[in-house]
């Protein structure tokens, strides 16, 4: 077998750390993959600094020959199932399984894992709304209108807010899209409660994991990391904030005030 230079291996660690950080894991998590891919290999003076939208690797010694490689990686979305083969991934290398050039297949062939289909996605905003409105108080037509509403929302997401516009502006236009399509339901009788209705159909757009694993980066002592994303979460629920207002307040105007009551 022959031996993996120190670059095909800080190269692997790089893409492997690269997946990770693009698809919503948490700092540690980047930093201990890259690292245990590192030690496997044989290279025992690489170092890995991470950001929320960078990666900085070196390695290099009077043993080892030197590396460098910067990237940067914008926050996107979160895809929990390319963070999870990542980390089988590393597991599985540390127990002797994979060469470089096959776990750089493996690397290839998760990054071009695809999404889940749109119809799938969809449907699960749907289901989200619905749940998510029933667990916060309301009943059963209350639920079936967010469950309407959900698939809209994500048809919104899918098809214009996402390729289309910035994020400030697509949060803005679900946050009003949602008010006043359950605006429109609760005024011809479909549903009873109106915030209950929002609140349900709201949730996919809300970033949870992105607004968890920043409190996550900063008890771990990862201050501008979590910062970050701290601020990127806040902006999103900013932004829905404002587009509710936008919302309840086209709808008062129309109704003469009877949204409100």
């Amino acid at each position: 077998m022959n031996t993996p230079s120190d670059k095909e291996v800080m190269e692997l660690a790089l893409q492997a750390g690269h997946i990770l950080l693009e698809n919503g894991a948490e700092i540690f998590r980047v930093e201990e993959t890259m690292d245990r891919i590192c030690r496997h290999y044989g290279v025992q003076s690489g170092n890995e600094f991470v950001l929320s939208n960078g990666i900085f690797v070196t390695a290099g010694s009077e043993k080892e020959k030197f590396f460098a490689k910067v990237q940067h990686i914008p926050v996107s979305g979160t895809h929990l199932d390319r963070v999870t083969a990542v980390n089988q991934l590393s597991r599985e290398i540390e127990e002797g399984k994979y060469t470089v050039a096959q776990a750089m297949e493996e690397i290839n062939k998760i990054k071009n894992m695809p999404d889940k289909r749109k119809s799938v996605q969809i449907l699960a905003s749907g289901l989200g709304s619905a749940a998510f409105c029933y667990l916060f108080g309301g009943n059963l037509w209350d639920s079936t209108a967010a469950f309407l509403v959900g698939l809209v929302l994500y048809g919104y997401v899918l098809q214009i807010s996402s390729p289309h516009l910035s994020k400030i502006v697509g949060n803005i236009g679900g946050g009003a899209l949602v008010t006043v399509l359950c605006g429109i339901m609760y005024l011809t009788g479909f549903g009873k409660h109106l915030n209950y209705m929002i609140i349900g159909s709201i949730m996919p757009l809300v970033p949870g994991v992105p607004f968890t694993n920043a409190i996550r980066d900063i008890a771990d002592g990862d201050y501008i990391s979590g910062a970050v994303r701290m601020l990127d979460a806040l902006l999103v629920f900013l932004c829905i904030a404002i587009g509710v207002g936008m919302g309840i307040a086209v709808m008062s105007r129309l109704t003469g005030g009877g949204i409100l009551l």
